[in-house]
């Protein structure tokens, strides 16, 4: 008698849940999850100013060197995905590769860290709007730092009420959005990669050796690509795990999932890599005014290259891509929240993880992430650098998830410790997991030390700014053992 043959369904039971989401996404969509979260259109136009500022043209350095040690990471992901197809990404991992507890931990942290992105994202609409149009500077003026930092809460705030209703509105449509702008998005990043081509005014070396004065030629220091490899890269390329997260509504996802995770996260760093590169070939005068200024930066450069009229053309597929780069966060949220929820590891965790059967979607799951990412916007009124401070947090706080799961990895890899069934896993390193697995770690690990230092470049001069990311971090840690740990006492009390 044959065995009934392994359904996505069946899969998923295998691991003691039930199917409850709608499973509706193949291939193209589980990639574009992933892809639209990275999204360099947002990141790149969002963050150019802030690399620029740091290192000048050399900051270029900083894709390339993220981009390969976050493709260790990935790959580790990639096999992890195949082996746990289930809602949550990052949180099942540390859970079955590691215990509750490590579980726990990292599902807490990336929940942070995915409200907080919702939140940096969805400020990207200041970078963008204001210049295509003034009037999209609703608060103050566009030379006012506090008015900037206000009215990109504001921008925000709009867009994150969009982005929660359709979020809501369950998978179908989120999916269909989101592959429209993905699909948008890469004709956008292959059309103006053609045009700065056709635009350039120097070779490749002469745009990427130079630094941010004229006066000098000299290559700029460790010190300084340190600091600005903390910013625009490192802030662009993380989030490639959704498609790993969004498992339990993908078609096949144990094949599906890791195919997607790399594909995108390749996608994204090719297209940024070209598009930077082919900026600084194409970019006027390094003196130029602005290039390192929230008010200029990348979308200024490239209208004064392509011209007001098509440049305004590519800053609103922008806008496109920062809209569905939120919802695709958000989105993201929601299904870590939900896994949480339906182990019972957050307050509230039933109705957290009730799903809609109108939309079979987690929607109070979804009101939260939303609210919260409005309440992480609104702390931030009264601080200028508010864009620094929060995505540079965002970016720790994902890269001291991706540590531990990368670390528990290794640790089962040395010690052969049986991590779950994987007898159907469709994706594995083989001979080279070991060594792929030493370096993601060795890499995770720059990541935390060096996004967290308490530069001035990165967080302002006052000392409680300059070690938010510390104390912020401290605090998410201590707050989440707290509520493990009163969880575990109340299910003990009950039983």
């Amino acid at each position: 008698m044959k065995d009934a043959p392994v359904t996505d369904n069946s899969d998923l039971a295998s691991f003691g849940y039930r199917q409850e989401l709608k499973r509706s996404m193949g291939s193209f969509s589980s990639f574009a999850a992933g892809f639209s979260y990275i999204s360099i259109l947002t990141g790149l136009f969002q963050m150019f100013h802030l690399g620029y500022g740091v290192a000048g043209p050399a900051f270029f350095w900083t894709w390339p060197f993220v981009l390969v040690g976050q493709l260790l990471v990935a790959l580790c992901f990639a096999e992890l995905a195949s082996r746990f197809p289930l809602s949550g990404g990052v949180y099942q991992w540390a859970k079955f590769t590691g215990n509750a507890f490590f579980g726990w931990m990292t599902g807490w942290v990336y929940l942070a860290c995915l409200i907080v992105t919702i939140a940096a994202v969805a400020m990207a609409l200041q970078v963008s709007l204001p210049q295509i149009s003034s009037s999209f500077q609703l608060i103050g003026n566009s030379n006012d730092a506090k008015s900037v930092a206000v009215n990109a809460i504001l921008l925000g705030s709009i867009l994150i009420i969009i982005s929660t209703i359709v979020n809501a509105k369950g998978i179908k449509l989120l999916a269909l959005i989101n592959n429209i702008g993905v699909f948008t998005e890469l004709i956008g990043i292959v059309l103006l990669i053609v045009l700065l081509f056709l635009h350039k005014v120097r070779s490749p070396a002469e745009a990427v050796i130079h630094v941010k004065s004229a006066e000098s030629s000299s290559f700029p220091g460790l010190t300084v690509l340190m600091a600005a490899t903390a910013l625009t890269a490192s802030y662009v390329l993380y989030g490639f795990d959704t498609a790993g997260t969004l498992a339990e509504e993908t078609h096949d996802p144990r094949k599906k999932a890791p195919r997607a995770i790399l594909q995108a996260l390749l996608a994204a760093g090719t297209g940024g890599l070209l598009v930077l590169l082919f900026a600084l070939m194409a970019v006027p005068d390094f003196n130029m005014q602005d290039l390192g200024n929230i008010n200029g930066g990348l979308p200024m450069l490239v209208k004064s290259v392509l011209g007001n009229t098509m440049g305004n053309i590519f800053l609103c597929n922008v806008i496109f891509a920062i809209t569905v780069c939120t919802f695709a966060v958000q989105s993201g949220a929601v299904r870590l929240m939900f896994a949480m929820g339906r182990d019972g590891c957050l307050p509230f965790s039933k109705s957290l993880s009730a799903v809609s059967s109108k939309t079979q979607t987690p929607v109070l799951a979804t009101l939260v992430c939303g609210f919260g990412a409005l309440i992480i916007m609104a702390m931030n009124l009264q601080f200028p650098k508010v864009f620094e401070l929060i995505t540079s947090i965002a970016i720790l706080w994902a890269n001291l998830a991706y540590w531990i799961v990368v670390a528990l990895q290794l640790k089962n890899r040395i010690t052969s410790a049986r991590s779950g069934a994987d007898n159907h896993a469709r994706f594995s390193l083989g001979k080279w997991g070991l060594p792929v697995n030493i370096l993601a770690l060795a890499w995770s690990s720059f990541m935390v030390i060096n996004v967290s230092w308490p530069r001035a470049a990165t967080y302002g001069t006052e000392w409680y700014h300059q070690y938010a990311a510390w104390i912020y971090t401290a605090g998410l840690i201590a707050i989440g053992m707290f509520i493990y740990y009163y969880k575990l006492f109340e299910r003990k009390r009950i039983s």
